[in-house]
């Protein structure tokens, strides 16, 4: 299991976030809810560059197709093929064959320039990788190794500039996992994924803000933060909803049209 060898350990050790703008933000801490499971699908920041990566034709190609493919070095068909087995969708099961497929990609994918058009995918397997990682998989020789994890988080964040590699790193950075506690770099890391549109990155970062916790208190950029993610989150993210609902009952009349003027600006933004 070799998982990039020496050219990827020396980029980690020179991918600090020593030289990344500064972002007076910080992370929640790291909770069961957000480490218990493994990525098992395209991560929400890099959703639309997947769609892009992944050609419509491989949508309905059978099991043996696939397989076919992926024996054959194709990294879409590796991912379907380890996506499928992370959730058994259409196979039993089977987090170790999953783990196995994200190797493959990382392995023979890892100096692939961050423009290529398969770049998401080689991405995201790192993250899926690094979550595997944080919890081990049971039974298995996969065992948990936080400094692995932070290792397969750091080089999707920097090389590829990844939302979710970023955000992952965040949290370990933010709690001291696999790491020294290092708020300074976590806020970093935080923040440069909340800009790109990580939704739990936003949900985080507006936390803190409104609260004033770890940082100075900016609670209509808080709101901000908060309505953002509010309106991307999934049906199971009951706590970025009631993140926002409790901030959006304490926030002052003059704070909420703030956080109104400062979504424009950020709809704004997006749209130039």
């Amino acid at each position: 299991m070799r998982i990039f060898e020496g050219f990827i350990f020396a980029l980690i050790l020179a991918a600090t976030p020593v030289a990344l703008p500064a972002f007076a933000f910080e992370g929640t801490p790291v909770g069961p809810q957000d480490t218990a499971i493994p990525v098992v699908s395209a991560q929400p920041g890099a959703a639309t560059a997947l769609k892009k990566a992944v050609p419509p034709s491989t949508a309905p190609a059978s099991l043996t197709s696939l397989q076919y493919a992926a024996e054959g070095g194709h990294p879409v068909a590796q991912w379907k093929l380890g996506r499928m087995y992370a959730e058994g969708d259409g196979v039993t099961q089977d987090s170790l064959r999953a783990f196995e497929y994200f190797s493959r990609i990382a392995n023979a994918h890892a100096e692939d320039s961050p423009s290529a058009p398969q770049a998401a995918i080689v991405a995201n397997a790192f993250v899926a990788l690094g979550r595997y990682y944080l919890n081990g998989i049971p039974n298995t020789k996969i065992k948990v190794d936080a400094d692995r994890a932070r290792e397969m988080f750091s080089y999707a964040a920097s090389y590829f500039g990844n939302a979710d590699a970023q955000y992952d790193l965040a949290r370990l950075y933010l709690n001291g996992i696999g790491t020294p506690r290092d708020s300074r770099y976590g806020a970093r890391w935080l923040g440069l994924a909340a800009q790109k549109g990580q939704h739990q990155a936003q949900a985080t970062l507006g936390q803190m803000l409104f609260n004033g916790d770890q940082l100075p208190r900016q609670a209509a950029r808080g709101l901000m933060w908060l309505t953002l993610a509010r309106d991307s989150a999934a049906p199971d993210e009951a706590w970025i909803k009631e993140s926002y609902n409790k901030a959006i009952a304490k926030a002052s009349e003059d704070d909420r049209a703030m956080a109104l003027q400062m979504l424009e600006h950020w709809v704004q933004g997006r749209k130039d």
